[in-house]
């Protein structure tokens, strides 16, 4: 006897930069169609910083299913890998359980990975990461980054002297295997970590809007705790390149803390910084990511019904 053919998951993936109203349109849809939200932010997989990286409140987290949300310590390592199993098993039990699964974030890196798989780089020997790392220790980030431009400027051209981990990782790529990284990428990716029928929904607004945005919500970050919420973390003492150290607007207002800036410095740094990143993730969306609803604007209820109805016909076919 023919065993039958196991039906695919139904995803209904909601992207878009940072400030574009892409979690509230999550939860309003997560509440008309029994749903299961599914984190895709490499910063809201932390515990601290709920305000800071825009996690959903108590309240909207008690309204419908979150699922990788605030699970992981502030030195805790998340890879894109890592995150995209999870994930895969989050959507396979959602939909065991009948619940739509609605992946809702902006981190390319994660979505691309869940989406279409990553490129399958060889393990590399310890050997050669702690080399990496050593190399890094003894040069510091800018010499670091300056020597991976000589060897690899491709790669080095989209990494920020800063970002550590993804330093080393490029750095520890081209020496385990003689290719860059970025090589690797280019190849054939290995099979995506659940088979799934996918809905995509981008979120784009125009970008003086988007800008506006940022700006604004930065500030009300600021004045409903963000300042106490960075206190708090560097308290705990964590490592200068700890994951979560890298969110958006943390060394802004620590630097405010310490008594280098005023305030209303920190507020205008962090708000720089938040449009740099959301111009990095227009750029990625535009030309990485391919969406079957593209809609040019914030998200506003105005736009929910004509979501719904595409969303209610992708699920019933």
């Amino acid at each position: 006897m023919q065993s039958l053919k196991r039906r695919r998951p139904k995803v209904v993936v909601v992207a878009g930069p940072t400030a574009s109203g892409k979690s509230s349109l999550a939860l309003a849809i997560a509440q008309e169609f029994n749903g299961s939200i599914i984190n895709a932010d490499s910063m809201q997989v932390y515990k601290d910083l709920r305000i800071l990286t825009s996690r959903p409140t108590q309240i909207e987290e008690a309204a419908v299913i979150h699922r990788l949300y605030g699970y992981l310590e502030i030195d805790e390592v998340c890879s894109a890998g890592a995150w995209a199993k999870q994930a895969a098993d989050e959507i396979e039990a959602a939909d065991a359980n009948n619940y739509v699964s609605i992946l809702v974030g902006g981190t390319g890196l994660y979505l691309n990975a869940l989406l279409n798989g990553l490129a399958p780089v060889p393990p590399i020997a310890d050997g050669v990461r702690l080399s990496a790392q050593e190399k890094l220790k003894e040069l510091g980030n800018q010499a670091f980054h300056a020597a991976l431009r000589e060897r690899d400027p491709q790669s080095a051209r989209g990494l920020y002297p800063s970002d550590s981990q993804r330093l080393i990782r490029a750095w520890e790529v081209l020496e385990a295997t003689g290719r860059s990284i970025t090589s690797w990428h280019a190849d054939q990716l290995a099979h995506p970590p659940v088979a799934a029928n996918w809905l995509k929904i981008l979120l784009l607004p125009p970008r003086p809007d988007l800008y506006l945005s940022c700006d604004e919500r930065f500030k009300i970050m600021v004045e409903t705790g963000a300042v106490d919420e960075v206190r708090t973390l560097l308290a705990q003492n964590p490592t200068h390149d700890a994951p979560l150290m890298k969110a958006i607007g943390v060394k802004n207002i620590a630097l405010y803390l310490e008594g280098k800036v005023s305030l209303a410095e920190a507020i205008d740094e962090g708000r720089k910084a938040t449009r740099r990143y959301a111009k990095r993730q227009v750029t990625w969306f535009q030309n990485q990511f391919s969406a079957d609803i593209y809609k040019k604007t914030q998200y506003s209820e105005s736009i929910s019904l004509e979501i719904f109805s595409k969303i209610r016909q992708f699920l019933l076919t």
